[in-house]
């Protein structure tokens, strides 16, 4: 999924910080290829945002790089510095939206060395996590606040409303989508941090 922030004047593309960052490594397309073992033509096309990007395919490159994950997601820091570490405003929060797929998510977390990390999650109808069930280490928990989500954890699948509630072990294979005619909203609580 390209990853991409709707903000240009906040945050430069996903991809074109890849390059840029992978350059500066001193690294071609075919070593950074050879330290995630993805193909350089599928590198050259996330660099120039027209091929999907995934979150775990990012971590793969972000290590490749010797980056974590999110330092492709640092925006212009708008807060005091007095309330950096604790508060995330409505109008600074770091957007993420992944084209073409109709997710969105703003993360909520001011930063990531804590043990869980917050992100309001928007999902068009019919979007959802990806085409398959994944997994990852860790726990995350859900509040839907608003449209409806199918969730499948495992073999069991669940149909989530306006303030239902969820929590699984993220090791479980699982996968999330938007069913529905509206958009759908939910507060999501990731341990460890993701991004």
């Amino acid at each position: 999924m390209p990853i991409t922030d709707p903000q240009p004047e906040q945050a430069q593309p996903v991809g074109e910080q890849i390059r840029d960052l992978r350059k500066v490594r001193g690294l071609t397309l075919q070593g950074l290829a050879d330290k995630t073992g993805r193909s350089v033509g599928n590198l050259s096309q996330i660099e120039r945002n027209i091929s999907d990007v995934s979150i775990p395919v990012l971590k793969e490159i972000a290590e490749a790089l010797d980056v974590s994950i999110n330092w492709f997601f640092q925006g212009v820091a708008n807060a005091p510095a007095d309330e950096r570490d604790i508060i995330v405003r409505a109008d600074n929060r770091r957007r993420l939206e992944f084209a073409g797929t109709g997710m969105v998510e703003e993360l909520l977390s001011p930063n990531f060395s804590g043990t869980f990390e917050m992100i309001l999650g928007t999902f068009a109808p019919g979007a959802a996590t990806g085409s398959e069930n994944y997994s990852r280490t860790g726990e995350v928990g859900g509040y839907l606040i608003a449209g409806e989500l199918q969730l499948t954890i495992g073999e069991r699948a669940f149909s989530i409303g306006p303030g239902d509630a969820f929590t699984y072990p993220s090791t479980e294979p699982h996968r999330c989508w938007n069913p529905g005619a509206a958009v759908a909203t939910v507060l999501w609580v990731v341990a460890p941090p993701s991004y």
